[in-house]
């Protein structure tokens, strides 16, 4: 079972305040440290370290993009 994170938890992981650059997707939390396409926590207009469920609906791309990263977390609800 994967660990839980909070929403403040995940804001942290944004390239910025902390090394790790972390997104989150329909509850799944994926780690996109290595991806060159997060340089500094930014993906053209998103910004890392939140969850871009409702963001991915006019991405150019489906939810599939995220099967190449590693899921290392979920989203703690309450």
């Amino acid at each position: 079972m994967l660990p839980e994170y909070t929403l403040q938890q995940l804001a942290l992981r944004n390239g910025q305040d902390k090394p790790e650059i972390w997104i989150a997707c329909y509850g799944n939390i994926y780690d996109v440290t290595m991806s060159r396409l997060w340089f500094n926590g930014k993906h053209y207009e998103h910004w890392a370290g939140q969850d871009l469920t409702e963001e991915l609906k006019d991405a150019p791309h489906s939810d599939k993009v995220f099967e190449k990263f590693k899921m290392i977390g979920t989203i703690k609800n309450g």
